[in-house]
């Protein structure tokens, strides 16, 4: 386990994940991040309990769900914090897609899926969050998104003042070529480390998942990436030559300055 805050070893846990069978989810993802111990943080797929949209017809977990409490147990027994996104019933009973970050100090964090995918139906199953999370876990700062938030360069833009990046998803392979090329944009943009995990298979509705899970470093430049198959992916990030980058290139002071208001994106200058 690396102790120093100027690394940060991540494991990329790509899987095939089992159609609305939280139970054998939380067993497989498991043992694929037993294929890589003593890692520091290890992301998950999105939905990684059910499969997207796998919950129709099933009871929704809350935050004090069996999941939930899996990933508190995980993160305590490996030294290391869990995340990726499954469907919670929040307080009031409505569903979200949620991405849950949960060091081993047990406190967890989430983010609500604020683009939620209409072309697809999510819009009718799950309500948006409001707002982006940044996390801080051994002094990285870590913004998390999912999935089709990766198309809204605005609200993935780096005025939050994040290192890392961190997009969940169930991004099928159709349009895997998307997938790849808005990873290794936002990563430009955002002068950041830029990191994807997708799942892999064939999900209860037929659709198919490329996999292609992959990392990429604040030049653009692809620092590792899964194939079509499952497994795990091990990294490690290093702070040094990200603050030399972004002094040497200070761009991100030149950026344009936005607000959200309401729904809406507006020029603060208006």
């Amino acid at each position: 386990m690396v102790s120093a805050d100027d690394k940060l070893e991540v494991a990329l846990v790509q899987a095939d994940l089992r159609w609305q069978d939280a139970e054998a989810n939380r067993r497989h993802l498991s043992e694929l991040m037993d294929c890589q111990p003593g890692c520091d943080l290890y992301v998950l797929p999105e939905t990684f309990t059910t499969g997207f949209l796998g919950d129709a017809g099933l009871e929704a977990e809350g935050m004090d769900g069996a999941s939930v409490a899996w990933m508190h147990d995980q993160a305590r027994e490996r030294g290391a914090a869990i995340c990726g996104s499954l469907v919670i019933a929040d307080e009031m009973g409505v569903r979200r897609n949620r991405f849950v970050f949960i060091s081993p100090d047990g406190k967890p964090r989430w983010y609500d899926k604020r683009h939620r995918f209409s072309f697809g139906g999510e819009d009718e199953r799950y309500a948006a969050g409001k707002g982006p999370v940044v996390v801080e876990w051994r002094g990285w700062r870590i913004d998390l998104q999912v999935c089709y938030d990766l198309r809204f360069p605005v609200w993935c833009r780096n005025d939050r003042s994040f290192d890392i990046q961190l997009f969940v998803a169930n991004w099928p392979a159709p349009r895997v070529e998307a997938w790849q090329a808005l990873l290794k944009a936002r990563a430009i943009e955002n002068q950041a480390y830029v990191i994807g995990v997708n799942r892999s298979g064939v999900d209860g509705n037929d659709i198919v998942y490329p996999g292609c899970s992959s990392a990429w470093s604040m030049e653009g430049h692809r620092m590792v990436e899964l194939g079509s198959a499952e497994g795990v992916a091990r990294l490690r990030l290093d702070r040094q030559p990200l603050n030399e980058f972004r002094s040497r290139f200070p761009f991100l002071g030149d950026a344009d300055r936005f607000i959200l208001d309401a729904d809406r994106f507006v020029d603060d200058a208006d």
